[in-house]
C-alpha cells in the first residue's frame, strides 16, 4: 500500500498537512487551498508556492510546498475591478 503525504510550509517554518498537490505559483489562502481568482477582495491573507520538493520512500512520499507572503499591493493585480 502507497501512502502520500502532502505539506505546506510557511515562511516562519511551521508544517501543516493539505489534502493534494499544489502548483508552482499558485496563490493558497491561510490552510493551502488555492484562490478562485479574481479575487473578490484583495485585502486578504494570502501565499504563493515557490517551491516544491519530494521525498520519496518505500510505502509512499511526502511533498513539501514552500510558501511566500503575497503583499496587499501585489494582490491588487488579481482583483475585480
Amino acid at each position: 500500500m502507497r501512502i502520500d503525504d502532502f505539506f505546506i510550509v510557511f515562511p516562519e517554518g511551521d508544517v501543516q498537512e493539505i489534502s493534494g498537490r499544489l502548483r508552482i505559483n499558485a496563490l493558497v489562502d491561510l490552510n493551502g487551498s488555492p484562490l478562485r481568482l479574481p479575487l473578490s477582495d484583495p485585502h486578504i491573507i494570502a501565499f504563493r508556492v515557490d517551491r516544491v520538493s519530494t521525498k520519496e520512500g518505500r510505502g509512499g512520499s511526502e511533498t513539501y510546498h514552500y510558501l511566500s507572503l503575497v503583499s496587499a499591493a501585489e494582490l491588487s493585480a488579481y482583483a475585480r475591478r
